[in-house]
């Protein structure tokens, strides 16, 4: 079992140049307050259709502490979740929604430092009538993901690292950022430099 904490020490920029563009989440899934630390933690997936908010409900009271709720939302119409169920999730432990729908009372929200990445806010709820089930596969932000796949998130993005590839993808991660801290900013620089005249070079453009 991959150690999940050690991807909290990974930025997402850093996993995003590993996975690619497809386990990144488009630029619409965002933090909704300033300044919220990186979380990251298992994916718990939650479906809900138009209009119903029911099973990320459901979920604050399944998904175990650690755990990040990625939820796929049939529209932006009605809110998913509001205050009071932050609150719960966040006092019981959950580490975050990542939400392909809309959220309200976001001041509470904010006040309370629960992280949320979501499309947006507005004041209506859904309804609680669908039950569907959870822990399926969901696609948020475009990404594909799944239960246990880990998500990392922060104001640089948010990132979907699969589960079968999380050894992998930690190791080289944490390799990549060894790196990076041994090189100076001129080393940088200067390879920098040196790898653009040579597209430049090659594709004709004068010296």
């Amino acid at each position: 079992m991959t150690d999940v904490t050690g991807f909290a020490t990974v930025p997402p920029t850093t996993l995003a140049d590993l996975l690619g563009r497809e386990q990144v989440m488009d630029i619409g899934i965002r933090p909704l307050w300033p300044s919220v630390p990186r979380v990251a933690g298992p994916a718990f997936t939650v479906r809900c259709p138009p209009g119903d908010n029911l099973m990320l409900h459901a979920a604050i009271y399944r998904a175990r502490p650690g755990s990040i709720i990625v939820a796929e939302a049939g529209d932006v119409d009605y809110a998913l979740a509001g205050g009071n169920v932050c609150a719960v999730a966040q006092r019981r432990g959950i580490a975050a929604f990542v939400i392909d729908g809309v959220l309200r009372d976001l001041a509470e929200v904010r006040e309370m430092g629960f992280p949320v990445f979501a499309r947006g806010v507005i004041p209506i709820p859904g309804t609680k009538a669908a039950v569907e089930p959870l822990g399926g596969e969901v696609r948020c932000g475009g990404v594909r993901v799944r239960g246990g796949d880990i998500v990392v998130a922060d104001e640089e993005g948010v990132v979907v690292c699969p589960g079968d590839r999380q050894e992998r993808v930690l190791a080289d991660a944490c390799a990549k950022l060894a790196k990076e801290a041994d090189e100076s900013l001129d080393e940088w620089e200067e390879a920098h430099r040196a790898r653009i005249e040579k597209i430049l070079a090659e594709n004709g453009f004068p010296a």
